[in-house]
């Protein structure tokens, strides 16, 4: 009866961290599914003209939540310990952090708007709408890399409802102001009544204006939250530069940066290839990126859940505790990730026909999303067992693996199938996939091996 209450209660712990974490990934994944359909239906030059840059915008966003991870393992492994100080002081930090690395990315975004698109071989067609849309979607960067630090501070003190209902906002705001901007003024019906919409007819300038206020929305929003937390609360500590703290946070965030810019640069090396496929090939490509998002959300979800239980375990010295832990939510992941993935496989035409009318956008599109589907359990095992080793502060192997597969495997093999094979689309998509199968092979091993957990090594140094 021991064992099984155990069980029962790892499984509700796990439960209660990742439910609004995983709603908000949905929130946040059907936001981005009415702005790709709002955009879609003014036409693939709208769409590719927003996905010329949108893997620049996941390297910017990525870089930022990897050096968040290393003040979600430092707080998560405090407070397990029940040194609730130290975490306080971590996430006066984090606010330090926010202040330099907002400043520094918004300059940067806005000096290189307009090189951007042309980095990423958008086509002349679409170069004046990249740029624009890139610049006024950057411009309240401090504001974003606010949300993304101190979502993450919460999420390590096991506040995931607080970033929940934030973002919950953030997409009220960014659909209401997709609707007034993108669209021109015009004549609506509803049952049997008609009434005028008012609207600013701005196209992609006004997807990125309704974006910029909601990311402004946001960050104010994670900002006033954190401050009132009741343990981790950042007011009346020092913002001077605490090296006892600075240092174990980026000893772990070191080389997580380094991963997610190093394949988020990857992404935008092999997003810059597709686009030399011309605009069919680019507008497919963004819509089936959009739509497989969703079908990551329960990995994605967890993965922080997983990350701070393990930061907690090993500030509790627990690895019993630990084992049983991750192995129930790499269980979990794999069952939902196979149910989601034939969902995928299966209503790949109709999730493509949500975002344009384009017939070859959509066969195009449904295709590689075919493709994709049968990998997603093995990349959602991936995505849970990466969260348990930034846990523990386990970077440097998560770094090595994903370069290896993302230069190695999806970069090179795409560059030989499109400039020396002729392959289109497809064969890029393929490429990826066999990255992912790669990133997963690579984790299990290290994870079987045991090497990656300090508590392993510290019995044996015992």
């Amino acid at each position: 009866m021991q064992n099984e209450f155990s069980r029962r209660a790892a499984l509700k712990t796990i439960v209660l961290l990742a439910w609004p974490t995983v709603l908000e990934q949905i929130l946040q994944t059907a936001v981005s599914y009415v702005d790709s359909a709002m955009v879609g239906r003014i036409g693939p030059h709208a769409t590719a003209a927003i996905g010329a840059t949108t893997t620049v915008n996941w390297l910017v966003n990525s870089s930022l939540a990897s050096l968040s991870i290393g003040f979600l393992a430092y707080i998560s492994r405090e407070l397990g310990a029940r040194r609730a100080e130290n975490a306080r002081r971590a996430a006066a930090q984090a606010a330090l952090v926010t202040l330099i690395v907002g400043a520094l990315f918004t300059a940067l975004a806005l000096l290189l708007s307009r090189q951007v698109p042309l980095w990423m071989h958008a086509g002349a067609d679409i170069l004046e709408d990249a740029s624009r849309y890139f610049f006024i979607l950057y411009a309240p960067m401090l504001f974003r890399t606010a949300e993304i630090m101190f979502s993450t501070c919460l999420r390590a003190a096991g506040d995931t409802r607080t970033p929940l209902y934030v973002n919950v906002g953030v997409n009220l705001i960014n659909i209401a102001l997709n609707f007034l901007l993108i669209y021109p003024t015009r004549t609506l019906r509803l049952f049997s009544h008609s009434f005028t919409m008012p609207g600013a007819g701005l196209g992609v300038t006004g997807a990125a204006l309704a974006s910029a206020v909601a990311f402004t929305f946001g960050g104010a929003g994670m900002t006033v939250m954190l401050l009132r937390h009741p343990r981790i609360s950042p007011r009346g500590a020092s913002l001077r530069p605490d090296g006892e703290i600075l240092r174990p946070c980026l000893k772990v965030a070191l080389p997580c940066f380094l991963q997610r810019f190093g394949t988020s640069f990857g992404y935008v090396a092999f997003a810059s290839m597709i686009n030399s496929l011309g605009t069919t090939a680019i507008a497919a490509h963004s819509i089936a990126n959009t739509a497989e998002s969703a079908f990551y959300i329960p990995g994605y979800g967890m993965q922080t859940a997983a990350a701070t239980l393990a930061g907690n375990c090993y500030g509790a010295r627990d690895p019993l505790r630990m084992k049983r832990l991750t192995r129930m939510m790499i269980a979990l992941e794999a069952a939902l990730m196979l149910l989601s993935g034939a969902a995928l496989f299966l209503g790949a035409e109709a999730l493509m026909g949500v975002f344009t009318r384009d017939r070859e956008v959509i066969a195009l599109g449904a295709r590689v999303l075919r493709m994709v589907a049968l990998s997603e359990p093995v990349y959602g095992v991936a995505i849970i067992l990466e969260g348990v080793f930034q846990g523990v502060g386990d970077t440097k192997s998560t770094f090595v693996f994903n370069i290896l597969g993302m230069w190695g495997v999806r970069i090179l093999g795409t560059w030989i199938a499109l400039r020396r094979l002729g392959g289109g689309l497809t064969a890029a998509w393929g490429c990826m996939i066999a990255h992912n199968l790669l990133l997963g092979a690579l984790l299990a091993t290290r994870y079987v091996r045991g090497r990656w957990n300090p508590l392993n090594r510290e019995a044996l140094n015992g």
